[in-house]
């Protein structure tokens, strides 16, 4: 299993691109089973859960065409790409098998769709990170009112459409609570659905937007992404459409964390500040220097950071997705820092190893108080989950000596190329077999 060794003490410096956002993708790629005609998508990340879903895809009938710098590349494989191109138009096992879903929470996307335009679907319950009960019930829920009879057997959610020629039906719909996952699948399903179908305390988060953008170039009627209600007015069929995705705005965050963190000045390209504000204002906060340009952001980090206190919560607030990264920021600030975690009851695993770096954290439930300290010193840690991860590289990053960094595939799930980013900013990064 590969590990990751860092030499810390180095600021970092230069400017690196940022890849398109994975939790955007995801969703995207699930879209194309919505229709009969080819999706392409451009802006695509090499990541590994990519690749689990362009597999999870193709075990369905999807037809996949990945292309990436060096030419046509193997549609399961996380290999450098830029474009993938998707027909679903020989769609015919609507079937999402455990072993492809055990490891990544975000193939139940596939549920929506595929009732929506095979009329049933059968979909094993998710896996991914453990940071945390993220029940599917909302899926359901939501489900059941536009018509469909669900069932959940032997670990696998089974759903049958019951309207006329098997289609679901319109309905108001209320989330329980706010769910990206739960709101960009119900969008999906209601697509196809006969009659209006309105989502109430909707996610608002930049990915849905994403979606809805690409599901609306495919002939959707879909209004209000973006707010906590979304009406969708269903259609009988849609059609191709090519969409770019959004740049990776927490890819963005853990960067301008990292230098922040280390020190030195950055430059991050094909991005947007769009999404970021509530991070912006917290590194501001922190003392660091920001300029913001059409298409990139730079960071100039403070001679040593001030420490910053933050609060979890759906977006347009401050994003969980960050919170493992302004821990480690908070480890080497000038002050104590609170930090409430308010979206997942088990996400504090990461500080138990930060520790081990020598930081100075208490937990509390679902609060953390970090108190800076001058420096921390390099150890072999463990990652936990995918942003955990990102917060042991910040913080090796700043300690003196080595830091060993292992069970990174969880880097692979959500960071594109780290190793070579980091080693362009100036960071002394290695990957170990």
């Amino acid at each position: 299993m590969d590990k990751l060794l860092i030499e810390g003490g180095r600021p970092l410096s230069g400017e690196v691109a940022i890849s398109g956002a994975k939790n955007a993708a995801l969703p995207l790629l699930c879209a194309a089973l919505l229709t009969k005609e080819p999706l392409t998508l451009t802006n695509v990340p090499a990541l590994n859960d990519i690749g689990t879903m362009l597999r999870l895809l193709e075990q369905m009938g999807v037809k996949v065409e990945k292309v990436g710098a060096g030419g046509t590349a193997a549609a399961g494989s996380a290999a450098s790409t830029d474009t993938v191109v998707l027909d679903a138009s020989g769609l015919d096992n609507p079937v999402a098998p455990y072993e492809l879903v055990k490891t990544m929470r975000a193939s139940v996307l596939v549920l929506g769709p595929l009732v929506a335009r095979a009329g049933e679907a059968k979909v094993s319950l998710p896996g991914g990170c453990a940071i945390g009960a993220r029940p599917v019930d909302q899926h359901i829920k939501g489900l059941t009112a536009m018509g469909a009879e669900v069932s959940v057997e032997h670990g696998y959610v089974h759903a049958k459409a019951l309207g006329e020629k098997g289609r679901l039906k319109g309905a108001r719909l209320f989330t329980d609570m706010v769910t990206v996952t739960g709101t960009e699948n119900l969008m999906m399903a209601a697509c196809l659905a006969d009659g209006e179908t309105v989502i109430e305390n909707a996610a608002r988060e930049p990915e849905v937007v994403d979606l809805a953008n690409c599901l609306v170039a495919m002939g959707a009627q879909i209004s209000g992404a973006g707010t906590d209600v979304i009406r969708i007015r269903g259609v009988e069929r849609l059609h191709g459409a090519t969409h770019r995705i959004m740049p990776d705005r927490i890819e963005t965050g853990t960067y301008l964390c990292a230098a922040a963190a280390a020190g030195g000045q950055i430059r991050l390209t094909r991005t947007s500040s769009a999404y970021l504000d509530a991070v912006i204002d917290k590194l501001m906060d922190a003392g660091c220097d920001i300029g913001i340009e059409r298409d990139a952001i730079t960071l100039k980090a403070p001679a040593r950071p001030t420490a910053v206190s933050i609060r979890t919560s759906p977006y347009p607030a401050f994003p969980t997705d960050m919170q493992a990264q302004f821990m480690a920021l908070n480890t080497v600030a000038d002050g104590t820092a609170v930090i409430r975690e308010t979206i997942f009851e088990n996400r504090f695993m990461h500080a138990v190893e930060l520790i081990r770096l020598g930081a100075d954290i208490k937990i509390d439930g679902n609060t953390a108080f970090v108190t800076g300290k001058p420096k921390l010193d390099g150890a072999t840690v463990m990652a936990t989950d995918l942003r955990a991860s990102a917060s042991l590289v910040i913080a090796g990053l700043v300690a003196q000596g080595e830091t060993l960094i292992e069970r990174i595939y969880h880097l692979d799930r959500g960071y594109e190329n780290l190793e070579q980013k980091l080693a362009a900013l100036g960071a002394k990064v290695s990957r170990v077999k």
